[in-house]
């Protein structure tokens, strides 16, 4: 990936979160930046003051760069508004206009609603230099925050639509992780309409593993149950609690089940651990890193994936259940359509008993397991982040003619 002066081209990416943490946000801007630099960038990540580095062994030269640590109590992690992150998002918008003013990018590549808002605002700060801005937005910034019961005022919820609907026209390009968002956004954006930039599995990852019993044992799964995993965060609009409250009914009618819950924060969830079932016939593992979860889905049988469409976020976790080509529990939505197809198990309605009915539908059909889960292997190959990054590589350029002709 080079500019068109010939040089090697400069993409500044801001992360307004703890980068890096094992969750979806933190995946797409990961795989994003791996997928650019292996086509030839060179990507500096500008985030938070926690978070973990990156491990050595990807080998990469991703320059992570965080803001002071003044706010050295915040340790938040998981996703979810807080009223500190303002904070962190002002010293952020200080670090990136440090970094675009020396470092002399070519592309501000703005993750999330936040991150777009602190580029356009660099940007207009440096605006002789004429730095493309790419609008990265993963879903909703009010009903992600409604989600967490963050926002109960109808007219605070206004406000931060409104908000929301002007970011959304923010940056030269914008690019949306969901086909439901790409809807939503060009509903309000006309001269350049949002595109689809799809989440992407790296097949990679699946290879080369511990054999499946192998992996049993080091986990301490039983050997002789269908495994039923879900992976990811452990708060309500992911809809682990919709998932929970279906595992007493799955357990109670399929004694061959058994639950895999990996994720973090594992406090969210407290209520239900203390329970029988869940002592005996669901596995919690927590935290879960990222790099470990090919393992975990090469040991489960099932995919599950309670979540709803109302935040229009897109599913990362259910790209890695295709590419570790197991069959898949969800529910009925356009994107989860738009991913499985017919590679799918959909539950019949978005409640506890909908989702056991699924699951259920699964455990009792092995034929039905292997069909399903052929199906969306093969259906991982179309989804890649080397294809991600070539759809922003073609986009970078387009921007960079444009500014160069102007």
């Amino acid at each position: 990936m080079t500019h068109p002066e010939g040089r090697k081209l400069k993409v500044l990416v801001v992360a307004p979160t703890p980068f890096f943490s094992d969750r979806g946000t933190h995946i797409r801007i990961l795989e994003e930046a791996l997928a650019l630099e292996k086509r030839g960038a060179s990507v500096t990540i500008a985030t938070y003051h926690i978070g973990a580095n990156l491990p050595e062994y990807l080998h990469t030269k991703i320059d992570v760069r965080r803001i002071r640590r003044l706010l050295f109590w915040y340790k938040k992690l998981e996703a979810g508004p807080d009223w500190q992150k303002i904070i962190l998002d002002i010293m952020l918008i200080r670090k990136v206009f440090y970094l675009a003013r020396t470092g002399r990018p070519d592309i501000i590549h703005g993750h999330l609603h936040e991150g777009a808002l602190i580029g356009w605002i660099v940007q207009k700060a440096l605006f002789w230099r004429k730095i493309p801005l790419i609008a990265d937005l993963h879903g909703s910034l009010t009903k992600e925050m409604v989600s967490h019961s963050y926002l109960r005022a109808s007219g605070l919820q206004n406000f931060f639509r409104m908000i929301e609907r002007w970011i959304d026209t923010l940056g030269d390009r914008a690019v949306a992780s969901s086909w439901d968002n790409v809807k939503e956004i060009n509903a309000i954006r006309k001269s350049t309409p949002a595109l689809l930039l799809l989440d992407g599995t790296r097949l990679a990852m699946f290879d080369g593993l511990p054999e499946r019993s192998t992996l049993k044992k080091i986990y301490h799964l039983p050997e002789d149950k269908v495994i039923v995993t879900y992976t990811g965060a452990l708060i309500p609009n992911k809809g682990i609690k919709v998932l929970l409250d279906a595992i007493p009914l799955v357990c109670e009618r399929y004694p061959e089940a058994h639950f895999v819950v990996a994720g973090f924060p594992v406090d969210q969830i407290a209520e239900y651990t203390v329970q029988e079932v869940f002592k005996t016939r669901v596995t919690i593992i927590s935290p879960l890193p990222y790099f470990d979860l090919p393992k975990i889905l090469k040991m489960s049988d099932i995919g599950v994936d309670p979540k709803e469409g109302s935040t229009r976020q897109a599913s990362g976790k259910m790209l890695q259940y295709m590419g570790a080509g197991l069959p898949i529990v969800c529910f009925d939505t356009g994107n989860n359509r738009e991913y499985l197809d017919q590679g799918g198990t959909y539950a019949r309605e978005s409640t506890p008993l909908g989702l056991a009915e699924a699951i259920g539908q699964l455990i009792a059909s092995p034929e039905e397991r292997q069909r399903t889960g052929a199906i969306n292997r093969e259906r991982a190959e179309a989804f890649s982040w080397e294809q991600s990054a070539e759809q922003l590589e073609k986009m970078y350029e387009n921007v960079l003619s444009e500014k160069k002709r102007l």
